[in-house]
């Protein structure tokens, strides 16, 4: 089978590609490098696929590219490439999240639905579309009220991936990530920032008063979802994929950081920032069912691991 990733030397992308290649899939793998943060860390992501004889990689924008002929040949598609961030999504920043993850979403849904060898694209959406709620666990048919306009793209995403598969059989499914961390996080996630500065004596600036709680989901948990979404998943179906255990309060995961590094931090609290939301918790029982799907990386392991992969970096 030949699967099609994009956003592949991003860090869901790349973590997915080595695991479908892990398995001895093809995997043909095409990004830009936007310059949303350094290019040689996305490098670093995909420099050992790059040897491998199953693996095609193809730096292009997707926008820029013949996306019919790029699927022509292809089994399964994992639609990882999107512009990144809650916060950087506000005012005329927004026109590329427009581009980058609503235009492209639909352009790519329109060359899929003159596919006949496709049996799945899957989307990558978020825990963002449910936006500041009360209604935890948070469940697939959850009223949706994003707070941030990434939340906003991510939704418009979804909606795009539904209304192709309801009006043109395009095979779609919508993954809602919660919290994603792990070996090759972007250098603008928060543990990333943490253990960075954990490691190298900077300072941490806390946007609230840290007992904000997060579903965090360790990466390759996300991308055996993905594999498991594209052979399993009906069409038409949005699922949450979440981490395991309860939400876990997010001065609990300084303290962590602290112990796994052995090294000390200045730590600030400040002003709460549009967009941010207080509480998120994913009720999985749909990805059990429909997937087989259970985190199986538990959340300090995976914490160390990712610890273990920065201390290589810094």
């Amino acid at each position: 089978m030949k699967h099609l990733i994009t956003g592949a030397a991003g860090f869901i992308g790349s973590n997915l590609a080595k695991k479908l290649l892990a398995a001895g899939e093809e995997v043909i793998g095409i990004d830009c490098f936007t310059d949303y943060y350094f290019r040689d860390l996305k490098e670093k992501n995909i420099e050992t696929l790059l040897d491998n004889s199953n693996f095609t990689f193809i730096e292009k924008d997707l926008l820029k590219t013949d996306l019919q002929k790029l699927l022509k040949d292809i089994d399964y598609v994992y639609h990882q490439a999107a512009q990144a961030g809650v916060r950087s999504s506000w005012g005329e920043d927004f026109e590329i999240y427009n581009q980058n993850n609503i235009l492209l979403t639909q352009k790519l849904l329109e060359a899929a639905k003159g596919s006949s060898r496709l049996k799945k694209f899957v989307y990558a959406s978020s825990s963002s579309v449910y936006g500041d709620t009360d209604q935890l666990p948070m469940q697939e048919d959850n009223r949706l009220q994003p707070v941030s306009p990434y939340g906003v793209s991510k939704l418009a995403g979804e909606n795009l991936a539904y209304l192709y598969y309801k009006n043109f059989k395009v095979p779609a499914v919508s993954l809602r990530y919660f919290t994603v961390y792990g070996e090759g996080q972007r250098p603008d996630m928060a543990f990333h920032i943490f253990i960075k500065a954990f490691l190298t004596g900077g300072e941490i600036n806390i946007f609230g008063d840290g007992r904000q709680s997060r579903n965090f989901t360790y990466v390759g948990d996300i991308a055996r979802a993905n594999i498991l979404a594209a052979k399993k998943a009906p069409a038409g179906e949005i699922i949450n994929i979440g981490g395991s255990g309860r939400g876990i309060v997010l001065n609990e995961t300084l303290d962590l950081i602290k112990e796994l590094t052995n090294c000390e931090t200045e730590i600030n609290y400040t002003e709460k920032v549009k967009g941010d939301v207080k509480h998120t918790s994913a009720d999985t029982s749909k990805a059990e069912k429909l997937l087989g799907y259970q985190p199986r990386v538990s959340f300090e392991e995976g914490l160390k691991r990712e610890v273990e992969w920065l201390q290589k970096i810094y």
